[in-house]
């Protein structure tokens, strides 16, 4: 993989780094959290019109024909500014299990509304006991008169606060008696039967619980063919842990800058405490951290371009554990280093480790994946050991 970036991918990178420095400011920030509104309109459009929300999508279906990263040069800089609008829920977790799972028609249909703004899609993928992972699912779809029937509790969706439209993961029963299909139906926010509990996450950002009683959904909602749920989930899910690590790695970059400015400026006995050797050991040690994040992140990237399926699995899985704990700990420190300063609302770096705590959470905490990981390193050992 190039990672040297294009002309094109510079100027996307300059535009959205310019709004978030113009327009997302820290007291900007603040007082849109304080609106509660989980998406702003103003900004979502802003979003639309500058094609951040059509960078990844194809360019059949009304994208920008980019690649994941584009994805992950826009989510670095919306991670630098803490930004809340649900970019990661919608254009990259709902747009990308959309292109995987649905046939030309569906993407024709429905991803030229995604990348316009017009229409905001969120994935209900997770629930109680999948701990943010795609299996097991328990929500049930089952045939109906000219149509599906769904019923089931979905967790932590991501921009489901107001999305007009959820992509809802369900086990379908098979024919003739054979096993569930696990499989991906369009179900609209307003359809009767759907319920939905707004959530806010520690960090000002928002999710929603989605309940559904008795959803009933035509025919062409299925999402491409039954039981492709969970190849499409694991695209999805790969390119939405990227973008949310690309998130970690803007958000630890920033952190380190604000840190840095302080020591240069906290005077102690007379002199900047960023001229204390301890102090300077303590930076380089978050440098040392950050280098390492994102030298997991661009092996991440290569892994989704070139790997099969089992390798990428078990790559999302280590960046996903190695990039979430360094951020905790490069935002810990930032905290640590400014002072009681630093534990205060009314100040910056607090609120990167917010962000890094609840990233932690989403798609599996770190602990999962690397048992995700030793389970399949046993695996695979116990294979060689029989061929042996």
């Amino acid at each position: 993989m190039n990672f040297n970036l294009t002309d094109e991918q510079r100027l996307l990178q300059d535009s959205v780094r310019r709004f978030v420095d113009k327009d997302y400011g820290f007291e900007s920030r603040t007082a849109r959290i304080k609106s509660g509104e989980p998406c702003s309109e103003k900004y979502w459009a802003t979003f639309a019109e500058n094609g951040w929300l059509a960078a990844a999508l194809p360019e059949s279906a009304g994208g920008l024909g980019g690649t994941i990263i584009d994805t992950v040069l826009i989510a670095c800089e919306l991670g630098r500014g803490l930004v809340v609008e649900p970019y990661l829920g919608c254009a990259v977790l709902a747009g990308q299990t959309l292109v995987a799972a649905g046939n030309p028609t569906q993407m024709t249909a429905v991803l030229p509304t995604l990348a316009d703004g017009s229409r905001r899609i969120a994935l209900a993928y997770s629930e109680a006991q999948s701990r943010g992972l795609s299996e097991p699912v328990t929500t049930q779809a089952e045939p109906a008169p000219g149509g599906y029937t769904l019923h089931g509790i979905k967790t932590l969706v991501l921009g489901g606060c107001d999305a007009d439209t959820f992509i809802v993961s369900a086990m379908l029963p098979g024919k003739a008696g054979g096993s569930a299909l696990c499989s991906l139906f369009l179900v609209p926010a307003d359809a009767a039967g759907v319920r939905r509990t707004a959530l806010p996450l520690h960090d000002g950002s928002w999710a929603a619980e989605v309940t559904l009683e008795q959803v009933f959904v035509p025919t062409d909602a299925l999402l491409g063919e039954p039981g492709n749920a969970q190849a499409a989930l694991r695209h999805g899910l790969a390119h939405g842990i990227a973008a949310l690590c690309a998130e970690l790695v803007g958000g630890m970059e920033k952190a380190i800058e604000i840190t840095a400015d302080y020591l240069k400026v906290r005077k102690q006995f007379g002199v900047p405490i960023g001229s204390f050797q301890a102090l300077q050991h303590r930076m380089a040690d978050m440098a040392a951290e950050l280098e390492v994040a994102r030298s997991m992140l661009y092996a991440l990237l290569a892994s989704i371009e070139n790997d099969d399926e089992d390798a990428i699995a078990r790559t999302v899985s280590q960046a996903k554990a190695l990039i979430g704990r360094a951020a905790r700990y490069v935002c810990g420190q930032g905290i640590q280093l400014h002072g009681g300063i630093g534990m205060t609302e009314e100040y910056t770096v607090g609120h990167y480790f917010k962000r890094a705590v609840v990233a932690d959470v989403l798609f599996g905490n770190a602990d999962l994946h690397e048992a995700r990981n030793a389970r399949a390193l046993q695996a695979s050992l116990t294979e060689k050991e029989t061929q042996a």
